[in-house]
């Protein structure tokens, strides 16, 4: 059950990054992410008042920390494929968003893997790596800058999910609600910053004028859902097992994100895969699978 909630949740992320890809081919990525993180907060709503949750410190606290993480985690992206090649920083990003949870749950929490778990985990990194390769063809040339970036971003991404194992089953989606409050505040606050007061204005206006409004607000509407089931997923994986046991594989799995937006860009958009990616893929299901049977 682990590594098919894991596998649901990375795929989720995966298919809302599309989304939310395409969205930001029309409007500023920084107000797409700020409206997706709005509208994904409807469906953890009235998912808490059927499924219920209790909000209490811990739930408040690790939901703030999910959500001030995972904001971090997105903004440090941006700016890291904004000043280096994104054939390099994305992979960056995606495997130090492993290792961090990883890392913890093997050393401090106690995780138990075999050795051929532990094969499998390094193997989905590798995966995670070149799944995450793209064509980059802006000609930005790699700096420190760029790398420290993409490992702070990394870093947000990572503390996303040990949040989230932090939580208790008994919290049901309180934390999730909070994390998203917190990421959609932080998010709009990045809109004015980055933006500016009147150039979000436009982009608003943008966002709502003829012609595209409704094909635009439907890919960000889908988008913030996904996004939020993914997150139900995540945190429904972390608690299926004990936490020092299920936090390394989740984690990995959790990094798979990209597979879902190679899937549907080859479908939708028709892009090719790469024979990395190809490669990369093969290695995520292989991974998986031997996860599934240790």
């Amino acid at each position: 059950m682990t590594i098919l909630l894991g596998l649901s949740g990375a795929l989720a992320y995966g298919f809302a990054d599309f989304l939310g890809g395409l969205a930001s081919r029309s409007i500023r990525p920084i107000v797409a992410t700020a409206w997706a993180a709005l509208i994904g907060l409807v469906p953890l709503v009235v998912g808490l008042a059927v499924l219920g949750g209790q909000f209490t410190a811990n739930a408040l606290l690790w939901g703030t920390v999910a959500g001030v993480s995972g904001s971090v985690g997105v903004l440090m992206l941006y700016t890291a494929l904004a000043v280096g090649p994104m054939s390099v920083l994305s992979p960056v990003t995606s495997v130090v968003s492993v290792i961090v949870p990883v890392s913890i749950g093997l050393i401090f929490a106690g995780s138990r893997l075999s050795a051929l778990g532990v094969a499998a985990i390094i193997v989905a990194v590798i995966a995670v790596a070149l799944v995450g390769a793209v064509k980059d063809r802006s000609g930005s040339r790699l700096t420190g800058r760029g790398l420290l970036t993409a490992g702070i971003a990394g870093c947000g991404f990572g503390g996303l999910v040990l949040a989230y194992a932090a939580t208790s089953p008994d919290e049901g989606l309180a934390p999730l609600v909070v994390a998203r409050i917190v990421q959609a505040a932080v998010m709009w606050i990045g809109v004015a910053v980055i933006v500016g007061r009147e150039r979000a204005r436009q982009a608003l206006a943008t966002t709502l004028s003829p012609g595209r409004s409704g094909r635009l607000w439907m890919q960000i509407a889908i988008c913030g859902t996904l996004d939020a089931s993914a997150n139900v997923l995540i945190q429904a994986a972390l608690h299926s097992g004990a936490t020092a046991d299920v936090l390394p594989v989740v984690s990995v799995l959790n990094a798979l994100y990209p597979i879902g937006t190679v899937i549907l860009a080859a479908i939708v958009l028709r892009e090719r895969l790469t024979l990395l990616q190809i490669i990369g893929l093969a290695l995520a299901l292989t991974a998986s699978a031997v996860l599934a049977t240790t």
